[in-house]
């Protein structure tokens, strides 16, 4: 049996790479799958203590995060796209321009 400490340093690991996705990146869409993949860092590290202390209330709080992050990216997405057409760039940095 793999120990559970594994998991929680590969949920660490991908945690921290979605932080420096948001933090360095400048593209939206970019953004937008660095923040997803933070949110299944902690998904995993969620059903990594579920299934260690065999509780289901880890497992349960995943579908809940699963289906927020799911409203999330249509919500998202469609932002993203909206930007798009008014914009025809994707640069964070252009964000605030949407004020007028």
């Amino acid at each position: 049996m793999i120990p559970v400490s594994y998991y929680l340093l590969l949920s660490a690991v991908l945690f921290a790479i979605g932080v420096f996705g948001v933090l360095i990146k400048r593209n939206i869409i970019t953004i937008f799958m660095c923040l997803e993949l933070m949110l299944n860092a902690v998904n995993l590290s969620f059903v990594a203590f579920a299934r260690s202390f065999s509780l289901f209330d880890g497992q349960v709080f995943v579908f809940f995060v699963m289906a927020v992050a799911a409203a999330e990216a249509a919500v998202g997405l469609g932002i993203i796209v909206a930007f798009f057409r008014n914009r025809l760039t994707l640069n964070v940095d252009e964000a605030d321009l949407m004020k007028g």
